[in-house]
């Protein structure tokens, strides 16, 4: 007993477009999502990696997109059918062996781990770099003075030690008479 009425769409969004996407664990994706604030309607875009997808493609069918924001990373779960989601973009498709790839949440936290472990002790065996300028500027004035005393000393080592006796010219030996 179900009538058929032609011309009508009884949601917003298109149901078999969004079904045709096949938006797969592993697919990066970006989601333009419609925001009110204080009556005005915006678009903002979220890029991220898809963690899962639950539900298959009935009604209910979510997708769980991460992305790392300064360093932290943000999840979101957006629903299939959501009229709040303009548009959904495949940027980039990967081959994910799993369904679920939540593991990616350890394995970035560990790699993080790793590089703040590398930074501090980087940073104990490290000098700043106005000390380094300074120790810089001290060596090579170091140097240069070493250097002038050097050239110093040869230019005495090579001068004869002879003594400079006053020659008189012809006009001086007139005066004294």
């Amino acid at each position: 007993m179900t009538t058929l009425i032609q011309g009508v769409t009884t949601s917003p969004v298109q149901m078999a477009d969004r079904k045709a996407l096949g938006i797969k664990p592993g697919d990066t994706v970006k989601v333009h999502q419609k925001i009110v604030d204080k009556g005005k309607t915006r678009i903002q875009i979220f890029e991220g990696i898809v963690l899962a997808r639950k539900h298959g493609d009935e009604a209910g069918a979510t997708f769980t997109v991460r992305k790392v924001s300064s360093g932290v990373g943000v999840e979101k779960i957006y629903p299939l059918y959501s009229p709040l989601i303009e548009q959904i973009e495949i940027v980039k498709r990967a081959k994910v062996r799993r369904a679920k790839l939540y593991y990616i949440r350890e394995k970035v936290a560990r790699e993080i781990k790793r590089q703040m472990r590398r930074m501090s002790l980087v940073s104990m065996s490290t000098e700043s770099e106005t000390e380094a300028n300074a120790r810089i500027e001290a060596e090579v004035k170091a140097v240069a003075e070493a250097a002038a005393a050097a050239e110093a000393a040869a230019i005495a080592a090579a001068a004869p030690a002879v003594e400079e006796t006053p020659v008189e010219t012809p006009a001086e030996e007139e005066k004294k008479d």
